[in-house]
């Protein structure tokens, strides 16, 4: 198979579809082939290889007893083999909608069309016959069929409600048709199609259109596609369908996952074609990861297998076709300020009912925590200051320790203490140097003689000393200690093994991603719950460089030492590109190559224009693809070779996300000895380094 070019969707998983609603005219089969032809044309000119019309929408759904005249269905025979014909200068796989007469009978049918050649027909199973349709006046149902193949248009092809059209050269890609009701009734063909393996469910439809009718198709659409955990195709007839009962709104959908992707506009006289880049790619992890449904399919095993498989080759386009879908630059946190302010409220609300639940069961009514001034141990301070005030407890049982070293700033020490201040906990301070030079002296280490050697055991003495110290503190006190943590730290193997961002009683923030964590101390200024002061220092706190503060530097002239002399982000990289590296391995599981192909459409300027809305105006911050590949090559190397070790003692903490954890007892098992070779050099081999 010929490579496609890297900056093409179909590389990477995703297939553009298009549904199309064409005006039409009443039993003029000749009129509505020429407007079916022209969206065909328009939708493969813009990449799609999926083109779906409406039910019937070749006679037209309201001919009503005229389907039964010969001279319609001979109309209707010649359109069909006109659209055959040159759909052979088409590249899109064609789905259109017409009466067949086969078997002595008439069956209403989707027409699976690719350049030239009909792949299959499905005719309807279920025919509705209630208030305004009477449908089995004209129409047979899919089970009266009496062979599995039918001629139409001069190729014997296969016919039944149980073809699946599969794609032989887009992995993943698998289809499957229903009619209208199809969709309405308890148990759609679909939702069996979905557990025989196909992602792309079809619905070619009529659907007059009553009020509140266009609400109900959304979350039909929506919540088939959810249930089925696929993407759901929706056209419905528009205008020019007889009026003499009945309106028509020419409804078109494109569904994923539970989500609309994209709608068209309705009541237009207009030709409407929408198009969505599916991620074929999702719909298939999550299918791999939910044992339900693989149970499930295991339940229906007899009749799945009975499912027919007709294999084609896509018309994929060899030039890239650029993604035109919405990719967050921040998968943790919403864009939607109100969604964003809920997410943040439902996080913290989860933090403080973990810590309150875990303090009734040990039977503590204290917490020890030390605090640096820094994202982490703020986020930690407030959860465990609300879980006093949940619990009816003074905040005085928060006990708090700044514990200054070698490196820490004037900043994040003032920060910490008017911090500790305003939220009313028990405030201290125990200065560590003292201690960390004793063990330097006891190591005979270089730096105890004032012989600057800053090695990772200078840097360690000191997070071991604050540790040590924090937990001889809680026996003391009959208290349990809190862990900082954060999910980024440990995905990169960011923290030190036994000490406070690793090791603790209980962790608040063990699932939180650094990116979040941002968001929810500015949540909690914006609620004005913590106070006026502490909203001063809670912004200079957010304000602050990212670092462990543990290797000294020299004051500089304009900012003393309130500035931190080391950047973890110069180390790991930046944190929200990581977190975006994370999201996308841990949630998913993807290709490297695909990663860094999502990771430079969310961050590249020409994403801005797209999406004004949904990227900051001040967010300014754009990654090239050697920037995003470099830093994806040290989070692989990390995450998967280098830091599992330590990700498998983490001690208790609760799941916030859905995006995962890193727990050993929950989201994630992994090997502490696994190389990172295979992800390493899919990454080299299969993402430009331009």
């Amino acid at each position: 198979m010929t490579q496609l070019p890297f900056d093409s969707l179909y590389r990477h998983g995703f297939v553009r579809v298009a549904v199309a609603v064409p005006p039409v005219r009443v039993a003029d089969p000749a009129y509505n082939a020429e407007q079916t032809l022209t969206l065909a044309r328009r939708a493969a000119g813009d990449g799609a290889v999926l083109t779906v019309f409406p039910e019937l929408g070749l006679s037209t759904y309201t001919a009503d007893d005229l389907f039964h005249q010969d001279a319609l269905d001979h109309a209707v025979g010649q359109a069909i083999s006109r659209v055959v014909d040159e759909s052979a200068g088409i590249d899109s796989v064609l789905v259109v909608g017409a009466p067949v007469r086969a078997q002595g009978r008439l069956f209403n049918c989707g027409i699976v069309i690719d350049r030239g050649r009909i792949l299959g027909a499905t005719p309807k199973s279920y025919l509705p016959n209630y208030r305004e349709f009477y449908e089995k006046r004209q129409f047979a149902a899919a089970r009266e069929a009496l062979d599995d193949h039918i001629v139409i248009a001069g190729q014997r092809v296969p016919f039944g409600a149980d073809l699946l059209f599969t794609a032989t050269n887009m992995e993943d890609f698998v289809f499957h048709l229903e009619i209208c009701e199809d969709g309405w009734v308890p148990l759609p063909p679909s939702g069996f199609a979905a557990l025989a393996g196909a992602t792309v469910l079809v619905n070619l439809s009529a659907s007059n259109i009553v009020v509140g009718k266009a609400d109900y198709r959304r979350q039909l659409c929506a919540s088939h596609s959810a249930r089925y955990v696929a993407a759901y195709l929706y056209s419905a007839a528009g205008y020019g369908e007889s009026t003499t009962d009945m309106a028509w709104d020419g409804q078109a959908l494109i569904a994923e996952n539970g989500e609309i992707l994209t709608e068209g506009d309705r009541f237009t006289d207009q030709p409407q074609l929408v198009t969505a880049d599916v991620d074929l790619r999702r719909l298939a992890a999550d299918r791999l990861r939910m044992t339900s449904f693989a149970d499930t399919v295991h339940d229906h095993h007899d009749r799945l297998t009975r499912m027919r498989r007709i294999e084609a080759g896509l018309p994929l386009p060899t030039k890239a076709v650029e993604l035109r879908r919405h990719i967050p630059r921040f998968p943790y946190v919403p864009a939607n300020p109100a969604v964003r302010n809920e997410r943040c409220a439902e996080v913290h609300h989860i933090q403080v009912a973990g810590l309150t639940t875990r303090l009734a069961a040990t039977g503590s009514q204290r917490v020890v925590i030390g605090v640096s001034g820094g994202l982490d141990s703020t986020l930690a301070l407030i959860v465990a200051v609300k879980t006093m005030d949940r619990l009816g407890l003074p905040r005085t049982n928060v006990l708090a320790y700044t514990m200054p070293g070698f490196a820490t700033g004037s900043r994040t020490l003032t920060d910490a203490h008017r911090l500790m201040r305003a939220l009313g906990v028990s405030a201290h301070e125990i200065d560590i140097r003292p201690s960390s030079t004793q063990m330097l002296r006891d190591l005979d280490h270089p730096a105890a003689q004032g012989i600057p050697q800053y090695d990772v055991t200078y840097e360690n003495v000191q997070a071991g000393e604050r540790t040590s110290h924090l937990f001889r503190l809680a026996n003391q006190q009959s208290a349990i200690v809190l862990g900082t943590g954060d999910l980024s730290e440990l995905a990169l193997g960011w923290c030190t093994f036994g000490v406070g961002d690793h090791m603790s009683h209980y962790s608040v923030n063990a699932s939180v991603p650094k990116t979040l964590i941002k968001y929810l101390i500015a949540w909690s200024v914006d609620t004005g719950d913590l106070g006026s002061d502490a909203d001063e220092v809670l912004r200079s706190i957010l304000e602050t460089e990212i670092s462990p503060e543990l290797v000294p530097t020299e004051p500089t002239a304009d900012q003393g030492d309130s500035q931190p002399g080391q950047s973890s982000e110069a180390v790991v990289g930046p944190y929200e590109l990581q977190d975006f590296h994370l999201y996308y391995t841990l949630r998913f599981g993807y290709l490297p190559s695909r990663v860094a192909y999502l990771a430079r459409h969310a961050w590249s300027d020409r994403t801005r224009g797209l999406w004004p809305d949904l990227i900051p105006a001040d967010d300014r911050h754009e990654y090239d693809l050697p920037t995003i590949k470099h830093w994806l090559a040290e989070f692989l190397r990390r995450f998967i070779q280098t830091s599992q070790f330590k990700r498998s003692t983490l001690p208790n903490a609760p799941k916030v996300g859905s995006g995962g954890s890193l727990s050993p007892r929950g989201d994630w098992r992994a090997p502490s000895d696994a190389v990172a070779t295979a992800w390493l050099d899919e990454l080299e081999h299969n993402v430009p380094n331009t």
